[in-house]
């Protein structure tokens, strides 16, 4: 892939050229990726207190029984919005859904290891582990692909 970059006073808004010889998955896959929204910070809540933080310092989300917990380094807070939300607002290439109820940053993980029942066990630098549902295994394949490809 060539990348250009042209800096130009008289242009008002950013403009993004993609060329390629034909419509293909990589080109889908750019097109989402530009399209894709990025919130800055996100806020939870322990006890009493509100805790900012950003989309790189979250470990994982996850459901516990009816609320939505995101794990960080600082520790563990509660979210007000629902896990499909917050997975619309996360950078779609650092992070990558598990399960149903569990959606982990990529560059968290430390480790997987297969099991005999199709699924997957993934392990986190922080010693955590989470299991993967079979549905959710090509996703974190091609999350992979991309993080390998630098995009």
């Amino acid at each position: 892939m060539k990348i250009n970059v042209e800096i130009d006073e008289e242009i008002k808004a950013i403009e993004v050229l993609i060329r390629n010889n034909e419509w293909n998955e990589e080109v889908q896959e750019l097109m989402e990726r530009l399209k894709e929204r990025k919130r800055p910070y996100f806020v939870g809540r322990k006890g009493e207190m509100q805790h900012v933080f950003r989309a790189e310092e979250i470990i994982c989300l996850f459901t516990e029984q009816d609320s939505i917990m995101v794990r960080t380094k600082q520790g563990i807070f509660e979210m007000k919005e629902r896990l499909y939300e917050l997975e619309r607002d996360l950078p779609g290439n650092q992070f990558v859904r598990l399960s149903k109820s569990v959606i982990a940053n990529l560059d968290e993980l430390s480790r997987f290891e297969a099991s005999f029942n199709g699924t997957l066990c993934v392990y986190f630098r922080s010693g955590e582990k989470e299991y993967v549902s079979r549905h959710y295994v090509q996703g974190i394949k091609k999350a992979f692909q991309w993080k390998r490809k630098g995009l």
